[in-house]
């Protein structure tokens, strides 16, 4: 009888062999521009290809946006799930960044799609909007977990209107907290399944030091933040931070083994930061 590994168990593998660096891929029409190429199903599946080239085997964590391949109708989610399989087996995660959130037998729909066990369009973890209230995730969580994926929940996002509702106050929590309280009380049960967002851009005034799960935080690079800063505000952080990155890396394209280099060079900073 096969046993399912853990998501964080997988993070952890992929983390230690190749840093913590998630690297975005965002492709969309400027760089599509910068690359020289088209702004259409044939140029992303150019892109798309570049980047598993890219990145396979070489960084922990890729983060397709799905909104850039969606806007191509189904050739370009046909390229995005060409990319979930190219990297399939290669020790690079997959988290596909799709920040779904729905009720009910919605909910129910997006976890068949995303997280249940054979997915059409499944990746290793996924992004989550919990703004429904975070119990309306379970279906997500539950499909997740049976299939040992990973999802990372929207607490403390790096877009300034984010704070509006993220730092408003439910009793005397902000709300962008109560999300991070959930996700611990998932993770209290089987650790490492459910991380947060949190961006890097900004003090987040979060106490994670409960979660027992991942960090993705995004901000790094062409946002603003730097190496020093993801050191700095996610030092007690007691399970692992991926510093998300994407423009900063890719414009370094379309030449794989360029965008390679610039991912490399990234994580080493990451590294002196941390040290």
């Amino acid at each position: 009888m096969s046993t399912v590994v853990g998501f964080g168990e997988r993070l952890a593998a992929a983390v230690d062999a190749h840093g913590p660096l998630c690297a975005g891929i965002d492709p969309h029409p400027p760089l599509l521009a910068e690359w020289g190429l088209t702004d259409d199903a044939e140029g992303l599946a150019r892109f798309a290809d570049a980047c598993v080239e890219a990145f396979a085997g070489h960084v922990a964590v890729v983060k397709p946006q799905s909104a850039f391949f969606e806007r191509h109708g189904w050739r370009g989610v046909q390229v995005l799930e060409r990319v979930l399989a190219g990297f399939a087996g290669t020790g690079t995660l997959t988290l596909l960044d799709v920040k779904r959130g729905d009720i009910g037998s919605t909910m129910d729909g997006y976890a068949d799609a995303y997280l249940a066990v054979g997915a059409p369009l499944g990746a290793d973890a996924v992004t989550l909007s919990p703004y429904l209230g975070f119990s309306s995730l379970a279906p997500a969580l539950d499909a997740a977990a049976d299939a040992g994926r990973g999802v990372f929940v929207l607490a403390r996002t790096s877009n300034p209107e984010g704070a509006e509702v993220q730092l408003a106050t439910f009793g005397e929590r902000t709300v962008g907290q109560v999300m991070v309280d959930g996700a611990a009380a998932r993770n209290a049960a089987a650790p490492g399944g459910v991380g947060v967002v949190v961006g890097a851009t900004a003090e987040h005034g979060l106490d994670l030091s409960a979660l027992d799960g991942p960090v993705l935080a995004p901000g790094l690079g062409a946002q603003g933040a730097g190496p020093a800063d993801v050191a700095a505000r996610f030092a007690g952080v007691r399970g692992t931070v991926l510093p998300a990155a994407s423009r900063s890396v890719l414009r370094a394209g379309p030449d794989p083994a360029a965008v390679r280099a610039a991912a490399e060079h990234l994580r080493d900073e990451l590294a002196v930061a941390r040290a």
